[in-house]
């Protein structure tokens, strides 16, 4: 079950990491209110997660799945470049999740 926790942190990352964009510096209401809420559900699941997974590995999973994620929607959706090496460095750090994963 912690995995599957972890991997609800991380997408509630990529919610609030894509939030923080419409908040303006936080000074839109809506878009602040969901993105702390973002936040914090994110934070609770990571910390669920860490009670049975080494801190380490569901920290760098947590954070990858929010930077893969973020940057995809911002290629898919956001107008950012999706260059090859960009695209090579997302691989890059998918595997090193994967590798993390299996390890654990």
């Amino acid at each position: 079950m912690a995995w599957v926790y972890l991997v609800i942190a991380g997408l509630m990352e990529v919610f609030w990491a894509i939030g923080l964009k419409y908040t303006n510096g936080w000074t839109r209401l809506t878009p602040s209110i969901l993105t702390a809420a973002g936040m914090i559900v994110s934070f609770y699941f990571l910390s669920l997660a860490i009670k049975t997974l080494p801190m380490g590995t569901a920290y760098a999973v947590w954070t990858g799945i929010g930077a893969v994620g973020t940057v995809v929607i911002g290629m898919l959706f956001l107008g950012e470049p999706r260059d090859l090496l960009r695209i090579g460095f997302l691989i890059a750090i998918l595997v090193g999740l994967i590798g993390l994963k299996m390890t654990a």
